[in-house]
């Protein structure tokens, strides 16, 4: 069977899951630093996404490193299902969670603006954690999709 890229167990695979744990890991670290974000529930729904994203990504991340460290093949249909449901599904919270956020950055920002108005309101932080977990989300949903794509060739 050909090799596909992003595979449980290969160096694509790996370079995935660390991409995606950076990128949520960083939406985290900054909307976290933000003061206030607390007082919003869309930025909370995304911390919580973001959390699940990354702890997901960091323990698919070790098992890439394990597999290319023993010469493993994750490439089971069990196993790859188990990937498939677990990706969709950190895929569709983390998609609901960064346009969550986004709107209520764009309400913010165009609407009422809070971020002229208001001074220190850190619209930029909310805007560049929105950002990262966008780009987590699309490294999880070309994730999600190699997965499927694979079990649906096992």
């Amino acid at each position: 069977m050909r090799e596909v890229v992003g595979s449980p167990g290969t160096w694509g695979g790996l370079v995935l899951r660390a991409g995606q744990c950076s990128f949520a890991g960083a939406s985290i670290g900054v909307m976290v630093s933000a003061l206030g974000f607390a007082n919003y529930t869309a930025f909370c729904y995304l911390i919580a996404s973001m959390g699940l994203q990354l702890l997901w990504s960091f323990g698919l991340a070790c098992l890439d490193i394990y597999a290319l460290k023993m010469r493993k093949d994750l490439r089971n249909p069990i196993l790859v299902s188990l990937f498939v449901v677990g990706d969709w599904v950190t895929a569709i919270l983390s998609f609901a969670a960064a346009c969550s956020a986004a709107g209520v950055v764009v309400l913010f920002e165009k609407d009422v603006n809070f971020c002229k108005r208001v001074p220190g309101f850190p619209c930029g932080m909310f805007q560049l954690s929105t950002a990262l977990a966008f780009l987590s989300w699309t490294l999880i949903a070309a994730s999600s999709l190699v997965m499927f794509w694979l079990l649906a060739s096992l």
